[in-house]
């Protein structure tokens, strides 16, 4: 259960993203099982992900990859599972450009926050 690293060049990504040659990884937190499908908040040092999908046959994970290719708008072939196919506790890394980074991880981060 290990926490990316942070990358000084990458300062303004949030504790739970990192930059790592050419994707932007994230440590996430899952929740399989859930009512819907949304980004939650912060869980210790990862993003919380509530899937509605059920951890049977790796339907939450493609769930959670889905969910992340259409909330951050990239292509799905661009997202993949790095670590915890089996764990609550993930990594995903998404190929984006190095300018990109910041930007996807704050629509996430903005994706969690409660509406209004």
């Amino acid at each position: 259960m290990s926490v990316p690293t942070r990358d000084s060049r990458m300062a303004d990504l949030p504790v739970w993203a990192r930059w790592d040659s050419g994707a932007l990884v994230l440590a996430l937190h899952v929740q399989p099982g859930a009512r819907r499908t949304a980004a939650i908040g912060i869980h210790g040092q990862r993003l919380k992900i509530a899937l509605h999908a059920p951890p049977v046959d790796g339907k939450a994970n493609e769930e959670l990859l889905r969910f992340l290719a259409r909330t951050l708008a990239v292509r799905r072939a661009a997202v993949h599972l790095g670590s915890g196919a089996a764990s609550r506790e993930k990594s995903v890394a998404i190929r984006c450009e190095a300018a990109d980074a910041a930007r996807l991880a704050l629509q996430l981060l903005d994706a969690a926050a409660p509406a209004a």
